[in-house]
């Protein structure tokens, strides 16, 4: 039976769902909880961030939020394709959400589109990169975290023409950020003296930060704890059930549940949910691999996070640890972890820091991205009463989180968001 909703010092508080565990949906279930709303969590895992979540770039990137989908992106995936070390890979199975998918990704591969599409991400994530200074100071929150900015590192000459659209958008949002000479790069990360003659600039985003996502996961889960937050693990879901355009139900293999609003955090598994109840949101999973391997020596070792943009491989100095990760590869909902695919971002580690780590101890990882065709997340109102969605963050999940988490906290209590929020919902595809 339905769980009403009670009056708590003024404000309607109501009862509440999060589904899903990961970074997006628990940073959700927080603010919710901040909210003075009654929240539970439902997740098919044992934990929190044990998914997509656990072992990411550790990129918190609002200077480097853009979306894959620019012009030039088609050629260069052609060419990529033709490459060992390729930032970009598609499975030869046949399979038609794919090539829709990709369809609608090509037609985003305009200027205008472009232009538009980046601009939007970046307010979300300079947001919420604001949101992470917030809740540090609020909670106190540990997570191997850093503030050393992103650098960005070109080989070409070619890389560093092409980055002067992105430097007229940053500098139009006004984004801290310093165009780098070779001598300056080894000024910011000195690490990299060894291979300096590789590059020929780079691009420094200040703002930037790192920090442990599943580590952050870890403490956040224990401040919801405290502020009353109900998780349910080990609880597969199974669809949800709606009468009369009305969310009614949330189906599980550990039974049925009813709450005054569901807020759906499923990444890559929000589609087919969602599918079930004629919601059709373009997200498709994309494969991305990591690896995590223990510092030798400090001086060899990134102090931030470097992005090699030819192999679109970031490497981030995670405490006493170097986190690499990159590719993105089209293969359906595939977990297998395959040497090949993790020679990319093997062989960038040992080419930049090889003397600072010993690549024999490195743990590799695999995870599913949620990607939308225009780069940026779905959240707000699923159209059906009592459903919102929070999803489809594609590689940007750990820089967004805190930002889209507080927009929707804010859209489900009906409260005036602090961002423009129009453009994240669903009813830009329709």
């Amino acid at each position: 039976m339905p769980i009403s909703t009670l009056i708590i010092f003024g404000c309607v508080a109501m009862q509440v769902c999060v589904l899903g565990a990961g970074i997006v949906g628990l940073t959700s279930a927080y603010y919710l909880a901040k909210k003075g709303h009654q929240v539970t969590v439902i997740d098919r895992q044992p934990g929190v961030a044990l998914e997509t979540s656990f072992a990411n770039a550790g990129q918190i990137s609002p200077g480097y939020s853009a979306p894959w989908a620019a012009p030039g992106v088609p050629l260069k995936a052609i060419k990529w394709l033709m490459q060992k070390h390729a930032p970009f890979k598609i499975s030869p199975e046949p399979e038609m959400k794919k090539l829709v998918w990709m369809g609608q990704m090509l037609a985003n591969c305009t200027e205008k589109a472009y232009d538009v599409n980046k601009s939007r991400m970046m307010a979300l994530a300079e947001y919420s990169r604001d949101q992470f200074i917030e809740i540090r100071k609020d909670i106190g929150i540990q997570y191997d975290g850093g503030q050393g900015g992103t650098t960005q590192l070109f080989r070409k000459e070619a890389q560093v023409e092409a980055s002067e659209k992105d430097i007229k958008v940053l500098q139009a949002l006004n984004v801290p950020h310093q165009v780098l000479t070779p001598a300056d790069i080894l000024k910011v990360e000195p690490g990299l003296a060894p291979v300096i003659d590789q590059f020929k600039g780079g691009l420094r985003l200040l703002g930037d930060e790192t920090g442990d996502c599943f580590l952050f996961c870890q403490e956040l889960k224990k401040h919801c704890d405290n502020m009353g937050v109900t998780f349910k693990f080990n609880t597969a879901i199974d669809k949800l059930v709606v009468e009369g355009g009305k969310l009614r139900a949330v189906k599980t293999d550990q039974g049925d549940f009813s709450f005054d609003k569901v807020l759906v955090c499923m990444g890559s598994f929000s589609k087919e949910l969602l599918k079930d109840i004629d919601i059709s949101v373009p997200i498709y999973p994309v494969k991305g691999y990591s690896l995590t391997v223990p510092i030798t020596d400090s001086q060899f070792a990134p102090t931030s996070t470097v992005m090699d943009e030819t192999y679109k491989v970031a490497v981030t100095r995670l405490g006493g640890r170097i986190r690499a990760a990159g590719t993105a590869e089209l293969n359906g909902y595939n977990l297998d972890l395959p040497k090949v695919r993790t020679e990319t971002i093997t062989h960038v580690v040992r080419e930049l820091f090889n003397q600072g780590c010993d690549l024999a101890e490195a743990d590799y990882w695999t995870g599913l991205r949620p990607n939308t065709p225009d780069g940026t997340p779905i959240v707000g109102a699923s159209g059906v009463a009592g459903l919102y969605l929070n999803t489809g963050h594609g590689t940007l999940g750990w820089t967004m989180s805190c930002g889209s988490a507080a927009v929707i906290a804010d859209i489900m209590s009906d409260d005036k968001t602090d961002i423009d929020s129009q453009d994240l919902s669903i009813k830009r595809y329709k």
